[in-house]
């Protein structure tokens, strides 16, 4: 019989630079106007750049994620934290009104997420059997996960298995990686204790183009944010009690028919680029009922264990936990996690619901045994779920 899988030892970092909602969206309004005061300058044409950023700033009050939505955001770059446009190493819009290209913003990437994982690990003595390095905002190789195993002594006891590109729902495939490494046959026949790491490096900070003026381009520059955490899966023989835990019941995932065109994350010139269609609130909503009712019942929860159960949703916005919220006929309070995340970080795609597993597994309001039914979402569309509970069985 397999043994039951757990998530627990959940760590995150802080971004290096927490930024109010507020400060961020006059940020935004700011870059926006010197890219259209530069780009002016070198045709030769008058420019009126306070004009320009009063502009901006109204339309992303109304097509922006508000300090109302969202408190703060952090970001790992300091160019995001102030104007001093010579002195960033992105966006130094004075020069170049779209930022640096995707070579400098690579090498941004991956320098951080070293340092980022060096933070994360700065206390590890134990090396993992296995790291699986999610990300879908940098990538190089070596990878920042590689190097760290190299930098730790790790390079003959931890493998690096990398999960790119798949954006905010990446959490729950990465799941199903650290699951299959945790339970392969050479872990159960060596009978031994297994560890996997999960870590979520996102970095959505490096990918604001302030060319693109759009109101579809508003909201993502407004929503996504920096986000870093670990955690590991084992299989409970493995589990030392020392964390809190979730034990992991279920997992299903599907593409909604008809819905590639609605959101996207390419690479571009200049940065990753996200399409978002207005209609994806209403496609996710669409199946997600029936969705939840399978991936329960394959969990083994009845209807009573589905209705007092709390929701782990992906806050890829406001209006989509709104929706999906009231799809479910769920109370405020069984998303309430995913809110708190959603105004304390803002969006930091595949780290975000993690973030939520964070905040339930050490909750002492939370009892053991509680279910959790956790959603998310992500290009495709893809719609993900699990199915766990609070607590070790």
């Amino acid at each position: 019989m397999t043994r039951p899988l757990l998530l627990t030892d959940f760590r995150s970092v802080r971004p290096a630079h927490t930024i109010a909602q507020a400060d961020s969206l006059a940020w935004i309004a700011s870059a926006h106007a010197r890219a259209e005061a530069t780009l002016a300058r070198g045709a030769g044409r008058l420019f009126d750049e306070s004009a320009f950023r009063e502009h901006l700033a109204r339309r992303l009050a109304r097509f922006g994620c508000g300090a109302e939505k969202i408190a703060s955001r952090g970001h790992e770059l300091a160019d995001c934290s102030h104007t001093r446009w010579a002195e960033m190493e992105i966006y130094r819009l004075d020069n170049r009104p779209e930022g640096e290209g995707m070579l400098a913003r690579t090498r941004v990437f991956n320098d951080r997420a070293r340092g980022v994982l060096a933070r994360l690990y700065a206390e590890e003595v134990v090396a993992p059997a296995d790291l699986v390095h999610v990300t879908c905002t940098g990538y190089a190789s070596p990878s920042a996960a590689q190097l760290l195993v190299a930098d730790k002594g790790w390079g003959d006891a931890t493998r690096v298995t990398h999960a790119n590109h798949m954006g905010c729902y990446a959490a729950s495939p990465a799941l199903r990686i650290a699951g299959g490494l945790a339970l392969a046959d050479d872990a159960l026949r060596a009978g031994g204790p297994r560890r996997v790491d999960v870590v979520h490096t996102e970095m959505c900070s490096l990918h604001f183009d302030p060319r693109a003026h759009e109101a579809e381009q508003l909201v993502v520059q407004s929503l996504f944010a920096d986000g870093f955490i670990r955690y590991v899966v084992c299989d409970s023989s493995a589990y030392d009690g020392r964390s809190p835990a979730l034990t992991l019941l279920a997992q299903a995932e599907v593409i909604v028919p008809d819905s590639s065109e609605s959101m996207s994350w390419i690479c571009s010139d200049w940065g990753m680029r996200m399409t978002l269609a207005r209609d994806v609130p209403e496609r996710l909503a669409i199946g997600v009922a029936g969705f939840v009712k399978r991936l329960c019942a394959s969990a083994g929860l009845d209807e009573a264990e589905r209705a007092s159960a709390l929701y782990a949703v992906h806050p890829g916005g406001p209006k989509i936990l709104d929706r999906v919220r009231d799809v479910l006929a769920l109370e405020e309070r069984q998303v309430a996690a995913s809110r708190r995340v959603l105004n304390d970080h803002g969006n930091m795609s595949s780290a975000t619901v993690p973030h939520v597993w964070m905040e339930i597994a050490r909750s002492a309001e939370v009892e053991p045994g509680r279910p959790i039914v956790s959603l998310a979402f992500g290009p495709g569309l893809t719609l993900c779920g699990n199915v766990m509970r609070k607590g070790a069985p």
